[in-house]
């Protein structure tokens, strides 16, 4: 079966993105995001596992997150998205869009729900489904248009539903998605290109086009970008992170009432009349 990510593409961007330096906006604000969701979490972790992208860099957890554990140790995918980890298991476990470039992500999401110790806390950032939707649709434009035909130029990004979900099927007890949208304005589609840059936020598709981007195909999206997403000037952009929580299951966790264990009736509730399976009103 073909992946959806090159590993090996994926890895390139990062490196870039780490020579680059950039102003990361998205990783500050997401760092703060999950930060904001530990901070209402009422216990000490100790031994927390920070989740880093693919390739080399330090692995170095972001200033605000550091607090939230008494120490760190570092963890990656690795080419065959295997969990590689200095040290599990541990109480909690973050990653910071480091799942973005991610084949299985259930069976990543299922690797970090082993690593945990019981009760242990999961929390994540990815890009979520509405993300760069003005791009996707400018590039699809612009290649219908002078080609007959669109190739992918914009990864796919999981829905809110979706991501949520998989926490579920992973195994994660009391899984929680909820994502935060915002929207930039750039005076120009190259410093957008420049920001994708610098959060390593290019396209590392596995059937992505190798051949260079034709001029006639650019200008076509370029024109289509400022037709429909443009206003004074400016092109908007759409970034959309999901934020997920999930725990791993301990017997002193919340659990679900079995069905027909409810001491009052929702019908009596709502003030209504029940009615028995198969019959209808009259």
């Amino acid at each position: 079966m073909t992946p959806l990510f090159d590993f090996a593409a994926a890895l390139r961007a990062q490196e870039r993105a780490r020579r680059l330096d950039g102003d990361a906006f998205l990783f500050a604000a997401a760092a703060e995001g999950l930060a904001d969701r530990l901070g209402a979490v009422t216990r000490r972790f100790e031994h927390g596992l920070w989740v880093a992208p693919p390739g080399g860099g330090d692995g170095t957890v972001p200033a605000v997150l550091r607090p939230f554990a008494a120490r760190w140790s570092l963890g990656r995918f690795d080419a065959l998205e295997r969990l590689e980890a200095q040290a599990v298991p541990c109480d909690l476990a973050i990653s910071l869009y480091s799942l973005q470039a991610v084949n299985d992500l259930p069976g990543a999401l299922a690797q970090l729900r082993r690593a945990l110790k019981p009760d242990g806390l999961f929390l994540a950032a990815l890009l979520g489904g509405g993300s760069l939707k003005e791009l996707r649709d400018a590039f699809a434009h612009g290649e219908s248009l002078t080609r007959g035909g669109a190739s992918p130029r914009v990864s796919p990004f999981a829905d809110v539903r979706d991501l949520g979900a998989l926490l579920g099927r992973a195994g994660f007890a009391l899984p929680v998605a909820d994502v935060e949208r915002l929207t930039v304005r750039y005076g120009d589609f190259l410093a957008l290109a420049r920001d994708l840059r610098a959060h390593g936020f290019t396209n590392v598709l596995a059937q992505r086009s190798r051949t260079p981007l034709r001029r006639d195909t650019l200008a076509a999206m370029l024109a289509q970008y400022a037709r429909a997403h443009g206003a004074d000037g400016r092109l908007a952009a759409t970034f959309e992170t999901v934020f997920l929580t999930g725990w791993a299951p301990h017997e002193s966790q919340q659990q679900p009432l079995r069905p027909g264990s409810g001491a009052a009736r929702l019908a009596d509730a709502l003030g209504t009349v029940e009615i028995p399976a198969g019959e209808k009103p009259g």
